[in-house]
């Protein structure tokens, strides 16, 4: 099985490195891809990959091409792309907000898989989503979550609105997470913490939390329930969140990125 990525950015590169460190590609090594001299300069060094700066190279005889890169370059890759392709080759998209309608006929292709991977894939503990066109069949489809798996965990899902959405919940989740971090550390300076004891006391809280919550077949609202005391601290700190109305802006953001996922499967 002969894998390429196209784009070593943060994304590509992570899923890069995962699929190559696994036994999955038997004695093939895995092939990348970039246009950046630097990159391709530094990757070459990498005895895990074969590096290319070079498409016509690498592309024709890859049997899995991951594309992982910004979508507003897509249009002129997928230019570069359509005469060097073949009608046996499965095109897995890291892309947010590029459709598999738009990838099968602006590359001229059937096996699509559309993905929303997400940041923790760089440590492992990534999720990503995936669905897929109809010609790709169940062995295909297999294959390739192997391949996502590298990286952590994936979800099949039934339909590209789950990746839209997933968008809104995983894939820019991460950020959610660290503009909480940020708020609670600066809480904490404020009250007159250190810089480092402040990520100590929100680093190893979040650590925890997310352990004991693992651990258990407990809701978050259990949980809360157990934490909070009537009339005492932390019931304060859920009280005030209620009187902002925490839950709903949060669950806003979330839609807000949702819906602009789906705005630009939409212009594109």
């Amino acid at each position: 099985m002969r894998v390429l990525v196209i784009g070593a950015g943060n994304m590509g590169l992570t899923y890069a490195e995962g699929m190559a460190e696994s036994p999955l590609l038997s004695k093939h090594k895995l092939r990348i891809y970039d246009t950046d001299p630097e990159k391709t300069a530094t990757l070459s060094k990498d005895s895990r990959f074969y590096t290319f700066d070079n498409l016509n190279d690498c592309l024709p005889k890859a049997d899995i091409v991951f594309i992982a890169v910004k979508p507003y370059h897509s249009d002129a890759l997928f230019e570069d792309m359509k005469p060097m392709l073949n009608g046996n080759q499965i095109f897995v998209s890291l892309m947010a907000g590029v459709t598999i309608d738009t990838i099968q006929q602006k590359l001229g292709v059937k096996n699509v898989i559309r993905t929303m991977p997400n940041l923790p894939a760089q440590v492992g503990k990534g999720v990503t989503s995936y669905t897929e066109s109809e010609s790709v069949s169940k062995v295909e489809l297999i294959m390739v979550r192997n391949l996502l798996d590298t990286t952590g965990t994936s979800i099949h899902v039934n339909s590209e609105n789950f990746i839209d959405a997933s968008t809104g919940i995983s894939g820019s989740g991460p950020a959610y997470v660290f503009y909480f971090m940020q708020s609670m550390l600066e809480a904490a300076q404020k009250m007159g913490f250190s810089d480092e004891d402040s990520k100590v006391l929100v680093t190893s809280t979040f650590e925890g939390a997310i352990e004991l919550f693992n651990q258990n077949d407990i809701s978050p609202e259990s949980w809360i329930a157990k934490v909070a005391s009537k009339g005492g601290t932390t019931q304060a700190a859920i009280d005030s969140m209620d009187d902002n109305n925490v839950k709903q802006l949060i669950q806003d953001a979330a839609y807000a990125a949702f819906d602009r996922a789906v705005e630009l499967g939409r212009d594109d």
